[in-house]
């Protein structure tokens, strides 16, 4: 065991002299224990390439190849999934403050796709009326949130999207299940379950009114 010990402590220092530590500065080529992952069997893109009949390296889409990204279509313009933008994350830009109004453009069938998507994803716990009535209540899950507390009828629509994102205390996040512009119809569709339980008459349009009455 001695004779152990003594070897194992002569290897760690000779293998501290010929590699050095963490932090060391030298002029020395590193040691590569796998050099493959530092030089790759790649194509640079204008490199030359005789596999090809055109001789190129960087090859042109085959016809009806799918982009695997697609612009996002935003009430400001277009923005594009990997973007730092408000639309991908729900923050103010370079900010950790949330956006206060939807960035989408809201319209028709925005609403019914977020009440479609709402239905799949959000009713079996938040329940049909957003009042955390869902199917799970009836399986033990109690801890469920109404959509219609103070505290969420007043979270900026970006703090909504983040909370539908990455999820909060029990709620798990969405985000690869349900795509930003389901996110943010959601989020519409939302609002307009709080309106219609926390409106009033005088929120609908004065022409609408008397179908209420009926």
């Amino acid at each position: 065991m001695r004779y152990f010990l003594l070897i194992f402590g002569l290897a760690v220092v000779l293998v501290a002299a010929i590699a050095g530590k963490r932090g060391d500065m030298t002029r020395r080529t590193p040691i590569e224990v796998f050099p493959d992952m530092d030089r790759q069997l790649k194509l640079r893109p204008i490199e030359p390439n005789g596999f090809f009949e055109n001789g190129r390296s960087s090859q042109p889409h085959i016809a009806g190849t799918i982009a695997r990204s697609t612009a996002i279509r935003t009430a400001a313009g277009a923005v594009m999934p990997y973007e730092d933008s408000p639309v991908n994350t729900g923050y103010r830009a370079g900010t950790t403050n949330f956006v206060e109004l939807n960035p989408m453009v809201i319209s028709a069938e925005s609403m019914k796709r977020g009440q479609q998507r709402y239905t799949i994803n959000c009713s079996p716990c938040h329940g049909q009326l957003g009042d955390g009535n869902g199917i799970t209540k009836k399986y033990g899950m109690a801890v469920v949130a109404n959509l219609h507390d103070k505290r969420i009828v007043q979270m900026p629509d970006g703090e909504l999207f983040h909370v539908i994102s990455q999820g909060r205390n029990l709620m798990q996040g969405y985000a690869a299940q349900v795509d930003v512009e389901d996110r943010w119809a959601i989020v519409s569709y939302l609002r307009a379950l709080q309106l219609a339980r926390l409106g009033s008459v005088d929120d609908v349009p004065e022409a609408q009114r008397a179908a209420l009455t009926k």
